[in-house]
C-alpha cells in the first residue's frame, strides 16, 4: 500500500471512530422490503423512531428496532453518559444488498425455475442535533 493511500485510510478510520453506529448483517429478507421500514425512521428522533418500529406490522421492523437500540447503546458508551430525551437523532441509515442464495424449483416439462433468496445489510448512524447543524 502506498503512503498516500495509507494516510487517507487512517484518516477514514479516525473519522469513523467518532461516529456512533450499528450494523445488521445478512438479514434474510430482500433489500427492497427493508428499505420500506428504514425510510420510515430516517431523520427521526430516536424515541419516536423506536415507537414507530415497535408498532409497525412489517417483519423487518423487529430487526431495525434491535439495531437502533444497539446504536443508542454505542453512543452512550462512547460519550460516557445516558442519552437525554429528544437529544439523539437517526442521522443516516442505508440498506445494502447482501449475498443472494440461488436455488432451483422444479417446473413443468422437466424445466427448473430459478429462485433468488436475497439478503441485506443495514447500517444505522445516530448523533446529536448540534453536530448535524454544524455540517
Amino acid at each position: 500500500m502506498g503512503k498516500r493511500k495509507k494516510l487517507s485510510a487512517e484518516k477514514r478510520k479516525e473519522a469513523k471512530q467518532s461516529l456512533s453506529y450499528a450494523k445488521l448483517m445478512n438479514v434474510p429478507s430482500s433489500p427492497r422490503k427493508m428499505r420500506y421500514v428504514v425510510d420510515m425512521i430516517r431523520g427521526m428522533e430516536v424515541n419516536k423512531a423506536l415507537g414507530v418500529l415497535k408498532f409497525s406490522s412489517k417483519e423487518a421492523s423487529r430487526g431495525v428496532e434491535k439495531l437502533l437500540r444497539s446504536a443508542i447503546a454505542n453512543w452512550e458508551l462512547k460519550n460516557e453518559r445516558k442519552a437525554d430525551n429528544g437529544e439523539l437523532f437517526v442521522t443516516r441509515v442505508y440498506v445494502d444488498e447482501g449475498v443472494t442464495l440461488k436455488r432451483m424449483r422444479p417446473a413443468p416439462q422437466g424445466r427448473g425455475y430459478r429462485i433468488r433468496k436475497r439478503s441485506n445489510h443495514v447500517t444505522l448512524f445516530v448523533d446529536t442535533l448540534n453536530i448535524n447543524e454544524a455540517k
